[in-house]
């Protein structure tokens, strides 16, 4: 056994050969609805798209070595995140940047949970805000900090959100210098605590309460973006998974994930709870970058969009329906147009790596209930459709299964307690925003309101 100083060296010594082996070019970013113009990275976070539905994609995907792969059970977290990055961002960001930025937004545990059988959930939600969100928003906060001390002038950040997009970026970027926050949110569709941790901030932070669903946010923020004057006048940047900084941290947990699998030569198959679509997006990417994952399940609710183009090749967006699992609750995924670029708009190819399922709310509130009296494990809504679409798909077919549990279930305590019975303990983490008060500006969700009043701050 060697000395404990030997081993971070010898450690260390081999990061650095493993980053070596991993390919990576001077990478460039093409928008999705013009794959002529590509910008690099710091133009494809600091402004994110260029028009109203494009969105930026790297023109090549790395791919990781297999050395990396073959070793990864040997990482932790923030190693394995680090090489992931590294091979995406590395001629852009500097390797010590980029380790402070991981090291900063990965303090916390992501660990995979055995169910039963070969069923097995990857707890996303030990963040601050108990979410998933919590990665790709504080990762992206790095970038932003990194960015704007090269520029040194105001970005003005605009957000919709269905739930936890906006806590998460809200306390990512609370009161970094030279950033302000404005995050829309759905009036009266998000939960009580969703709408606390993103209300209660302040500082830097202003919550836009919209009159309408998180379609009609999602749209505006889209205008906001597309309307040349207003950028003219306002720095504007999005923190939603339009933006790309946002999105591929959310691979890193894909690999993490695998790090954890006891191996038994099963097909790997993850299946993700799905409304915007990009934290399946992120788990593509990690395929293609050479993670061996054999099938994605794209889970939803009533909003079944993608589901139904699975089925039928037709892409038809729709009004949102109102769901339990209201961060789902969306109805014309931005995401969509990366997941068919990034298979060369080949429906087959698609259809081959990505299976649909979506559930109603009985059908969800029946899994939880399953779930807890049969393994004693507390689902959210969102959860629970993941594990209900992965154990419909190994009814009829062979894999081992991993389900993402997005968020944690206190933060829908009335839907978790009304359908358990049960009283949930909330976390600190959350508790702590109970008693604050709540500061949110309404508005209609006609575009001129939002123009004069971002104009105008």
């Amino acid at each position: 056994m060697y000395h404990p100083l030997i081993q971070k060296v010898l450690k260390l010594f081999q990061l650095i050969k493993l980053s070596n082996l991993i390919c990576n070019n001077n990478m460039k970013y093409y928008n999705t609805n013009n794959p002529s113009q590509k910008v690099n990275l710091k133009n494809a976070v600091m402004k994110s798209s260029n028009d109203a539905t494009g969105l930026y994609m790297p023109e090549s995907i790395p791919t990781l070595n297999a050395t990396f792969l073959k070793n990864i059970h040997q990482l932790n977290l923030q190693e394995i995140s680090f090489q992931v990055a590294n091979a995406m961002f590395a001629s852009d960001v500097p390797g010590d940047v980029l380790q402070r930025i991981i090291n900063e937004t990965l303090d916390f545990e992501i660990p995979l949970v055995n169910i039963h059988n070969n069923i097995s959930v990857l707890e996303l939600f030990h963040g601050p805000t108990m979410a998933f969100k919590d990665i790709g928003a504080r990762f992206m906060a790095g970038l932003f900090g990194y960015f704007i001390e090269q520029d040194n002038h105001e970005i003005n950040i605009l957000a919709a959100t269905s739930g936890d997009t906006g806590s998460a970026v809200a306390a990512a970027f609370l009161n970094k210098p030279g950033i302000k926050v404005t995050i829309l949110y759905p009036s009266n569709r998000v939960s009580y605590l969703q709408e606390q941790q993103l209300t209660t901030m302040g500082n830097n932070i202003t919550a836009l309460e919209i009159d309408g669903s998180f379609d009609d946010c999602q749209a505006l923020v889209k205008q906001a973006f597309a309307d040349k004057n207003l950028n003219a006048i306002v720095n504007l940047a999005s923190a939603n998974s339009i933006n790309f900084a946002r999105l591929f941290p959310q691979s890193f947990y894909y690999f993490h994930a695998y790090a954890q699998l006891n191996k038994n030569n099963k097909p790997l198959v993850f299946s993700v709870p799905s409304g915007n679509y990009g934290n399946l997006t992120a788990g593509l990417i990690a395929k293609k970058m050479g993670l061996p994952i054999h099938q994605f399940i794209a889970a939803t609710n009533a909003n079944d969009i993608i589901p139904t183009y699975l089925q039928t090749k037709k892409f038809t967006p729709k009004p949102s329906i109102e769901t339990i699992s209201n961060a789902m609750d969306v109805g014309n995924p931005s995401n969509f147009g990366r997941i068919t670029s990034l298979y060369n708009y080949s429906f087959s190819d698609i259809q081959e790596n990505i299976k649909g399922f979506s559930f109603n709310d009985h059908e969800t509130r029946l899994t939880m209930k399953d779930l807890y009296k049969n393994s004693n494990y507390i689902l959210d809504p969102h959860g629970a459709i993941g594990y209900l679409a992965l154990s419909k798909y190994l009814e009829k077919n062979e894999g081992q299964g991993i389900f993402l549990e997005t968020a944690h279930p206190a933060k829908f305590q009335d839907v978790v307690q009304s359908v358990l019975e049960i009283e949930m303990v909330i976390p600190e983490q959350l508790r702590k925003y109970i008693k604050k008060q709540k500061h949110s500006i309404k508005m209609s969700n006609n575009f001129h309101d939002l123009r004069d009043y971002l104009t105008s701050v």
